[in-house]
């Protein structure tokens, strides 16, 4: 098994969102009930403007995009392109705001072979190569426990309804460490 990360293309967008889907509808429903999963896809998915930036990436396993995940070093925390109310494209300052990483996602046939981990680190890495010295995410329940081990600290539980019904959420953070 060869696992590679390369920056996200308009290209990869079909087998993205193949992914994406099938991530909230199978690696939630340890932790939904069917409703919340549905009203998930309302909040979460792909922000076309991390790829629009460069900041989103996939990860290969012997040339099979197998997850997804990005950085960003815009003000939005979590949500796609179509999620109402969530879109706020304003640069952040790295010398006080924190990075945000966006979009994580594993293909179900792919979970627990330290995909989430690899492209989560490459994030950090990235953002703390632009002066970055702290990230925050919104985790779900099923990426919780990943983001837990990686070193994020739960700040804020929030449920988040927009979908129809409450998907309970956890904006984390982690303070990275300087090379």
């Amino acid at each position: 098994m060869t696992l590679t990360i390369r920056v996200a293309t308009v290209q990869d967008l079909p087998r993205l969102q193949e992914i994406m889907n099938a991530a909230i509808g199978q690696l939630q429903a340890d932790f939904l009930d069917p409703a919340q999963v549905e009203s998930s896809r309302a909040v979460m998915g792909l922000d076309r403007q991390l790829i629009e930036d460069a900041t989103y990436f996939v990860a290969e396993i012997d040339g099979q995009i197998a997850g997804c995940g990005g950085w960003s070093r815009r003000a939005t925390l979590y949500g796609g392109d179509h999620s109402a109310g969530l879109r706020e494209p304003r640069l952040l300052d790295p010398s006080s705001e924190a990075a945000r990483v966006r979009a994580m996602y594993t293909d179900p046939a792919f979970v627990r072979r330290g995909i989430g981990r690899a492209l989560l680190a490459h994030c950090e890495a990235a953002a703390r190569a632009e002066g970055f010295a702290a990230c925050e995410l919104m985790g779900t329940a099923a990426g919780e426990p990943l983001y837990a081990i990686a070193g994020y600290t739960v700040l804020e539980r929030i449920e988040d309804a927009r979908g129809g019904a409450p998907v309970p959420l956890a904006r984390m953070r982690k303070e990275l460490v300087t090379a």
